[in-house]
């Protein structure tokens, strides 16, 4: 509104009166007048929208400012035309009662005070008219109108035009005249007449209708406000004040009371700073004083007021049912006849009867239940009557007692802090002191609490000097009170372990400052009430030393000795520069001399709260504590360490470059302590408090923290391996954001981190910068330059203990860097310790690959370097090959191995840990993954081209062999990244659960990449061909076409599309039973081939329909053997003639070219290989050379098949199953792969893909996958496309250098890609699988939730493939 210094220099005192103007237009129409422009902002202080309101009350405050200003240039009187000063404060005081927001709140207070700044004159004016009304309002009960009479409601002010209007009929004067009786009046006068955004005349505003403010806040804030004014008046002028406050506080009402208290308290506060109060204000005072005594002294809550039997008016009501319902009950007893013995040995004043009177009454009344009077009442034996009566009044007794408690505690707290703020203090000071230190133990209002605590404060300081003084009483008790919250002081009898702990919660950081008052609503309707008092009473206690500390500042321990006493109690202050012996001794003496740990633990917690209050010229002082509390962090008492944890947390909150250094310097150097567990969980924990506690304050001390905790992740304790890696995990992140930055100031040269530990932070944020390793051997081949890389980073986790997933690509080496890392290690101890104390590493591996990791390592490295031995066999040659286990220093076994005889197994210690596919430990709860995890190794490492393969769950199990802890628990991992994933793959998701999954998945991939390398073929082998993956689409056969009927036919498909539909808003997913997957393997079987789910013998019930199909005589089970039943077996016979195989050279026309091509074959079921062999290969081409490689064929005899194949190129094809020729063999002579059938997991499939498309493969590989148009395959390869984007997101190219780490748009990855329908052959070259392929990056969560619209999870498959409503459907 002033928008320029031209405007602020404008009068804008200039008078609205209109007596000498000729014009209507000239002093109103000045936009810039005070008295023109505050009137309009009136109907905007109420309006409905929060912006408005608080626009309005700032350009208040700014037009206020300006004037301020002016009167200080000018010495003027008075900036603030006089005739609208009433309506003004009448407005901002209802802001006041009325408004929620917190902004606009202090606002309106900041504009009350420079109001009060006008003249005497309108201030007493406005206190003579309004004051009274406005203590009505503040008092107004809970859940009563507000005295509509009383509020001011402006109407809109008439423009300029109205007084251009007016002065055409010459009326000026008039009109003025009436503007200032409306602006005054308006409410009273004209109450119809209400602006749009201000409550109608016929609404009413009930007191506590508005849930976002406190009926109490409200009250201190009014109250506040009206005592600042009452401090701006004098003389005469105070009658306006003292009289309705007066009225209140001899009222019976407690509310009242309240209110006029906080009026006293605000009012004395300001007149605080005068020397002297003048003779009016003093004879005031000291009129109030007596009143506030006289009901001090009235300390039975049931009669508050001096010499009456009266109790508050708010109780009455209750108070006359307490008493009706003991009447009637006194009346039944009596009347009955039968217990007349009870009533004349109880003795009660039913007229005046109290709670506590009711209590004793009814309890003194038992009535024998066995006493049958044989009497009815209603259908009630007069037993249950009586009885009903007496629990009745026991009820109300109770609910009367505890509210008139809070009520009387409330009253009586405040009525004694408007005393002490009054200066004058009693001979006796129990009056005021005890309902003082009432409210700082049980107030649940913090904002009372706070006013209580201030008032102590007060007092404390007013008893400096008084003889004998209740100071150190006062202070040990708020001491005591700050120790009394179970959830923040550790109680030592109860935490015996690092699992209560856990259990309990308790190591997770919250500040020790005061918290709001809704964890009081939360502990009353939840937890125990010894939980809830202890909240409240170290709230109250910090509050109070809080505003010590603020009125005492850098005197504090001076003038108040006994606060350092309770800090010294038990802790010891020693010198922190020059730590000598004799300071240790001292500390050693102080902690062992300690009997009870809890008074330990009270000590430190005392520390802990006033570290953050005290003024920062004390601060030095309670450093010299800090040596004493790091004793205490390896204390043998695990509460200890957790008291002297969050302590030491709260002062490096406070004071973090003075305590981080001292941190550093002497607590970090615990956790590498190997003579004491103690210190290496408290160091933990304390780390853990902190990363939690400081979070982004730690940025700049985190490279010195990390090298110490990577130290600590191999830990034999558990709790310490946890704490670690959870805050290893947490500091991680920072590490990029450190780079740059310098070491804090004041930190010496010997805590600085050394060469090594800067070169390896370098290379743990930018793995690019890892110089080359240089092996310690020579290897049988040249390393390509991203396997050296690769050698490199296994080198850099072996030098730093590290452990780490090797997920490149299938086909890019990974077992010769593996077998490279693990022989120059060997090297290395070799040539330093002569061989002496070597352990072996042991390599786990699927069964089929055992003698492949053998016939590797004996390729690339000389066998007398490593010594293999393959652990494989029946159980007594297992036992034998145990006693062998010193002659070899590299042991290669299988999972199942591994599972039977871990038993033996976990009590070897173990150099390398090396698993090979290592997804196999996916699943957590499997026997494969519990045994794995036994093993002991100083180094593992996890072999994986697909870590992640149905969801990002599989990636927690992996690091919990590599590292337990890092990730959290299998349920804080599900919390954390599980459920905000799967919430935004809900397409009914909400755009804040999307971006929650977005950040959870930028999270994970920020966490995890420093320990994941991968590459790429793309990226790394530019000469390795192209693979082209081509879907070709087949059509059922008429039989296949009547069989899948029986299930998806009719009526049938529309029940399970209801069922998806009903479980998409479902929780949880059901748990997934066997005969659901029967179910679903039918389908997918029948995709393939009848055969597959008819077997050989036909059911008779089948044959009726069958024979539709089959020629007239013919033998059914024989023509089912004929490939046109299977469509899929009539295009791989296209395939293999497409490539030349099978193909009878006398029928050709010479075109074609034999042996350029070899094929493998993939199958799910070794059933499906067998129809293969006989009826397409045994009967229509017969002169097709083949070998199978499948379950059926023994472990050790498989890598036997896979190296005849490669070795004779006469050989045409290979006939696999997926489970077993897909992993890691290694399959470069063929370059042609026929998918029959296709897994759940993506993964498998592209595993065995890569059996051909790897290192050494010299041809473009083409990938057939055959699939069934509109069946259930369709549904199956679209969940392959959810579970490939998914571990693309986590795990990209990006993870092949931590450089990388910007991961803004890592869920863009999630595309839609629509199914190719309709064409019969989909195409991708570059060695991309089409399914894969994620176009559209930088769509952001719109793309995720489109891409994931049309997506099964497990639960909707389960579902809707339901075997036994299959069955029934089929066999109705």
């Amino acid at each position: 509104m002033l928008g320029s210094r031209e405007k602020l220099e404008l009068d804008l005192n200039e008078s609205s009166y209109m007596d000498d103007r000729d014009d209507g237009t000239s002093s109103l129409a000045n936009p810039y007048m005070l008295s023109t422009l505050a009137p309009r902002l009136w109907p905007f202080m109420r309006h409905s929208i929060t912006s408005v309101r608080l626009s309005a009350i700032r350009t208040l405050e700014r037009l206020l400012e300006a004037g301020h200003r002016r009167i200080i240039a000018d010495e003027v009187t008075s900036f603030w035309p006089s005739f609208i000063v009433g309506d003004t404060l009448r407005i901002v005081f209802q802001n006041l009662l009325l408004e929620s927001n917190d902004e606009i709140l202090q606002c309106s207070e900041r504009v009350w005070n420079l109001l009060l700044l006008c003249m005497m004159e309108d201030l007493e004016n406005a206190a003579k008219l309004y004051f009274s009304s406005w203590v009505e309002l503040a008092t107004t009960p809970y859940g009563s109108p507000l005295d509509a009479s009383k509020m001011f409601w402006p109407v809109a002010l008439p423009r300029k035009f109205h007084f251009k209007a007016a002065a055409k009929i010459k009326t000026v004067k008039l009109e003025n005249e009436n503007y200032k009786n409306t602006s005054l009046e308006s409410v009273e006068t004209t109450p119809g007449e209400l602006n749009g955004d201000a409550p109608a005349s016929s609404s009413k505003i009930i007191v506590g209708a508005d849930l976002d403010i406190s009926v109490t806040c409200t009250r201190v804030v009014t109250a506040t406000a009206l005592g600042v004014m009452a401090s701006k008046l004098t003389g005469a002028s105070l009658q306006y004040v003292v009289d309705p406050l007066w009225k209140g506080l001899t009222s019976l009402s407690g509310v009242q009371r309240q209110v006029v208290s906080m009026v006293l308290i605000s009012w004395f506060k300001e007149l605080k700073g005068l020397s002297k109060l003048d003779e009016v204000s003093a004879g005031i005072s000291n009129n109030f004083r007596r009143c506030l005594l006289d009901l001090l002294v009235c300390n039975n809550p049931a009669f508050p007021t001096k010499d009456s039997l009266l109790p508050y008016a708010e109780l009455s009501r209750l108070c006359i049912k307490m008493r009706n319902e003991a009447t009637q009950l006194y009346y039944a007893i009596e009347s009955s006849g039968l217990f007349s013995d009870l009533l004349l040995a109880t003795k009660v004043d039913l007229e005046n009867m109290t709670a506590d009177d009711a209590v004793n009454f009814a309890s003194q009344i038992t009535f024998v239940s066995n006493i049958k009077t044989g009497l009815e009442s209603d259908g009630k034996s007069l037993f249950e009557e009586l009885e009903s009566l007496k629990q009745n009044l026991l009820t109300t007794a109770g609910y009367l007692k505890c509210v008139q408690n809070n009520l009387h505690l409330t009253v009586s707290a405040l009525l004694a802090a408007a005393f002490v703020w009054m200066s004058e203090l009693p001979a006796k000071l129990n009056p005021v002191i005890l309902p003082i230190m009432a409210s700082i133990k049980r107030e649940q209002e913090e904002i009372l609490q706070s006013k209580a605590a201030e008032s102590l404060a007060e007092l404390i300081h007013q008893c400096i000097e008084r003889k004998p003084s209740p100071n150190d009483k006062l202070i040990k008790n708020l001491c005591t009170l700050a120790c009394m919250d179970p959830r923040e002081t550790p109680q030592a009898e109860v935490l015996s372990s690092v699992e209560i702990i856990e259990d309990q919660d308790l190591l997770s950081f919250g500040s020790s400052s005061i918290r709001s008052k809704s964890r009081v609503q939360v502990l009353s309707s939840g937890e125990d009430r010894s939980r809830l008092e202890g909240f409240i009473s170290r709230r109250g206690s910090e509050l109070a030393l809080k505003y010590l500390c603020l009125k005492f500042c850098g005197y504090l321990f001076d003038r108040l000795p006994k606060i350092w006493d309770c800090l010294v109690e038990v802790l010891k202050p020693c010198n922190i520069e020059g730590h000598i012996p004799e300071d240790e001794k001292l500390i050693d003496q102080a902690i062992d001399s300690v009997k009870d740990p809890q008074t330990l633990i009270n000590n430190i917690q005392v520390v802990r709260s006033i570290s953050p209050l005290l003024d920062a010229s004390l601060r030095p002082k309670l450093l010299t504590l800090l040596p004493c509390i790091f004793k205490c962090v390896r204390h043998s008492h695990i509460a200890v360490r957790l008291s002297a944890s969050r302590c030491i947390t709260a002062m490096a909150k406070s004071m973090t470059l003075d305590v981080m250094g001292m941190i550093i310097e002497n607590v970090i150097p615990m956790l590498s302590d190997v003579s004491s567990v103690h210190a290496r969980q408290g160091a933990g924990m304390l780390v853990s408090l902190l990363v939690q506690g400081l979070g982004l304050e730690l940025v700049p001390y985190a490279p010195l923290l990390v090298v110490p905790l990577l130290r600590c992740m191999s830990d034999c304790d558990h709790s310490v391996r946890q704490s670690v890696t959870h805050s290893f995990a947490a500091l991680v992140p920072f590490l990029p954001l450190a780079r740059g930055a310098s070491l804090p100031d004041g930190l010496t040269e010997r805590l600085s981190r050394n060469n090594e530990d800067a070169q390896f932070l370098e290379q743990l944020v930018d793995n690019s910068h890892i110089d080359d390793y240089k092996l310690s051997f020579d290897l049988k081949v040249t390393l390509r330059r991203y396997q050296q890389e690769g050698v490199n980073w296994l080198a850099f986790l072996k030098r730093f203990n590290l452990h780490g997933v090797l997920c490149d690509d299938m086909g890019l080496g990974k077992t010769l860097q593996a077998s490279a890392i693990v022989a120059s290690d060997v090297a290395e101890h070799i040539a330093a310790n002569n061989g002496k104390d070597l352990l072996p590493s042991v390599i786990v591996c699927p069964s089929t690959l055992v003698g492949h990791w053998i016939y590797e390592i004996e390729k690339f490295i000389d066998p007398s370097l490593l010594t293999t031995l393959q652990y494989i066999g029946s159980a007594p040659e297992r036992l034998s090959l145990r006693q062998q286990f010193d002659k070899h220093n590299v042991i290669v076994t299988s999972y199942d191995v591994i599972r039977k005889d871990i038993d033996c197994l976990r009590q070897v210690s173990w150099n390398y840990c090396i698993l090979d596919e290592g997804h196999i430990i996916k699943n957590a709860k499997s026997k494969v993954t519990i045994a794995v995890k036994q093993l002991k190794a100083q180094h593992r490492l996890i072999l994986s081209g697909t870590p992640i393969q149905n969801n990002v769950l599989d990636l927690w199990s992996l690091f919990d062999f590599l590292m337990p802890g890092f990730l959290g628990t299998d349920r804080q991992f599900q919390a954390t990244y599980g459920k905000p994933l799967l919430a935004a793959r809900d397409p009914k998701c909400s755009a804040k659960d999307a971006e929650a999954g977005a950040l959870a998945m930028e999270a994970l991939h920020k966490q995890v990449m420093p320990f994941l390398l991968r590459r790429t073929k793309d990226e790394v082998l530019s000469d390795l061909p192209e693979k082209i993956i081509q879907d070709r689409y087949c059509d059922l056969s008429p039989i296949q076409l009547k069989l899948y009927e029986q299930f998806s036919g009719s009526h049938v498909r529309q029940e399970l599309t209801t069922m998806v539909k009903q479980n998409e808003d479902a929780g949880g997913a059901p748990k997934a039973s066997a005969h659901v997957f029967q179910a679903l393997q039918y389908l997918l079987k029948l995709c393939s081939h009848p055969l597959l789910v008819l077997g050989e013998r036909i059911p008779e019930s089948l044959l009726p329909m069958l024979s539709e199909h089959i020629p007239v005589n013919a033998d059914i089970s024989t023509e089912l053997h004929k490939i046109v039943h299977s469509p899929k077996l009539v295009a791989l016979q296209e395939i293999m003639e497409e490539c030349g195989i099978g193909v009878d050279a006398s029928n050709s026309e010479g075109n074609i070219t034999f042996g350029q091509h070899r094929v493998l074959i993939f199958a799910q079921h070794k059933a499906f290989l067998d129809i293969i062999e006989k009826d397409l290969f045994q009967t229509l081409m017969k002169n097709v050379t083949y070998l199978r490689l499948d379950g059926s064929v023994q472990p050790e005899k498989r890598f036997e098949i896979v190296k005849a194949f490669n070795s004779d190129p006469t050989i045409d094809a290979l006939l696999l199953t997926t489970h077993v020729g897909g992993l890691g063999l290694n399959l470069t002579s063929a370059d042609t792969l026929v998918f029959m059938e296709h897994d759940w997991n993506p993964m498998r499939d592209h595993q065995a893909m890569d059996r051909a498309h790897r290192l050494g493969q010299r041809k473009v590989v083409n990938v057939h996958r055959l699939i069934m148009r509109g069946t259930m395959e369709e549904k199956v390869m679209s969940l392959q496309k959810f579970k490939i984007s998914v571990a693309n997101a986590v795990i990209n190219s990006e993870n092949s250098s931590m450089k990388t780490m910007n991961t803004d748009q890592l869920l863009d990855l999630f595309t839609s890609a629509e199914g190719k329908k309709g064409a019969r052959t989909s195409t991708s070259s570059n060695g991309v699988d089409p399914d894969a392929k994620l176009p559209g990056r930088g769509k952001g969560l719109k793309a995720i939730l489109g891409g994931l619209e049309d997506l099964w999870d497990q639960s909707q498959y389960t579902e809707e493939y339901n075997l036994s409503q299959f069955l029934t459907k089929l066999n109705g």
